[in-house]
């Protein structure tokens, strides 16, 4: 028989064995959803919705609670570096969502795969997925790629009569990425790009760019730049004035952009998302209802007025993991591997998901899965936006 010190030893150890399996079936029973994203630095006017949003997502899909664990990463490429490394290895997140844009997102893409954990980027450039190999199969994006868009804007042009382009983008793999897209477009569309000027996010003046396009007499321009940033070069070509066309990127699709250009943007076209102009769809656009449903939700919490298409991105990564993680749980439980690569292979295989941006049709060498759908042209007409329907 066990002495009565035995038996205490025993229920210590029973009650330590039990406490660990409590433990483990916690853990189990918990989606952990990291995020990192821009919500301070030259980036904010893209973040800061997309944190709003992240609020606004489901603390339970598929039964199971989901914890959202969410970092500033102050627009800076190391700090988004850091954050990964520290979503996986210390908060062992099921799954990263972020980063803001595409310097910090293509940084974010060893870490991720090493980490063997899906990443979802709100972020523009095709090369954060493409082309795809074994790093980027773990890595998934929401805005609609860069080439659709410069497509969008490059076959405008050409029914509008526009021969001649001068390029002012940002000095980093946005601006570089824009150059590569906008040049294969033209081309098609019978357009020769004329300058390449190259500016910083931060950078105070661009009047050496915008006095060196102007000099080619180019009968457009495209500024391919992202959020507040980009209204330097349009205020500059306003004021040294130029009076060609100006077309932007919808990096630029959101208010602050708006009220921080003010009138200098007056007139100015750009692709974008439909979610932008949600209300002015034709009921038989595929996308109504899923941007409309968006939408009612972002204005009901930040109120009317207040909504933007980058936060429609953060968005739309939450649509994604709500179809993807039941698919996941049926493989494997939180916290584990299995489930990893389960959500991952969920993700590669979402078909015909309406989010507020377009339809998702992913595939193994497509992990944006965005066609025509997912594009509208608008232009800023009396400080708000306008459908387009030429």
């Amino acid at each position: 028989m066990k002495t009565k010190k035995a038996w205490i030893k025993t229920g210590i150890a029973l009650a330590i064995a039990g406490g660990m399996f409590a433990g483990a079936g916690a853990a189990f029973a918990q989606v952990k959803i990291g995020v990192t994203l821009s919500a301070t630095g030259p980036a904010a006017s893209l973040g800061i919705p997309e944190k709003n949003t992240v609020a606004l997502l489901p603390k339970e899909i598929g039964g199971k609670s989901v914890e959202w664990i969410v970092l500033d990463d102050g627009s800076d490429t190391s700090r988004a570096v850091q954050n990964t490394r520290k979503l996986i290895d210390e908060d062992h997140v099921d799954a990263i969502v972020g980063s803001t844009v595409t310097p910090n997102s293509l940084a974010m893409i060893d870490p991720a795969a090493a980490g063997k954990t899906p990443m979802i980027s709100m972020a523009a450039s095709a090369a954060i997925i493409a082309p795809m190999d074994a790093k980027k199969a773990w890595v998934f994006k929401t805005p609609q790629n860069d080439a659709l868009m410069a497509d969008a804007i490059a076959s405008y042009m050409e029914k509008h009569g526009v021969k001649t382009v001068g390029f002012i983008g940002f000095a980093d793999a946005y601006g570089d990425g824009w150059y590569n897209v906008f040049n294969t477009a033209a081309a098609a569309h019978k357009l020769k790009i004329v300058t390449n000027e190259r500016y910083n996010r931060t950078d105070t003046s661009v009047t050496g760019q915008v006095l060196k396009t102007m000099g080619a007499n180019p009968d457009a321009v495209l500024i391919a730049g992202a959020g507040t940033p980009s209204a330097l070069p349009a205020k500059a070509l306003k004021e040294r004035g130029y009076k060609g066309k100006v077309y932007q990127t919808h990096g630029v699709a959101n208010n602050d952009f708006l009220r921080v250009c003010g009138k200098d943007c007056e007139g100015e076209i750009l692709p974008a998302g439909p979610v932008l102009v949600t209300e002015q769809l034709p009921d038989s656009n595929p996308v109504k209802k899923s941007s409309a449903a968006y939408k009612e939700a972002y204005e009901k919490a930040y109120g009317a007025g207040s909504l933007s298409t980058f936060g429609g991105h953060a968005w739309d990564a939450g649509q994604m993991l709500q179809r993807a993680i039941p698919e996941a749980l049926k493989k494997g439980q939180p916290g584990t591997p299995e489930f990893r690569e389960a959500l991952r292979a969920a993700l590669e295989n979402l078909k015909d998901l309406p989010v507020a941006h377009g339809i998702m049709n992913m595939t193994p060498t497509d992990h944006n899965g965005f066609d025509n759908r997912a594009r509208v042209m608008v232009q800023i007409v009396d400080g708000k936006w306008k459908l387009l329907n030429d």
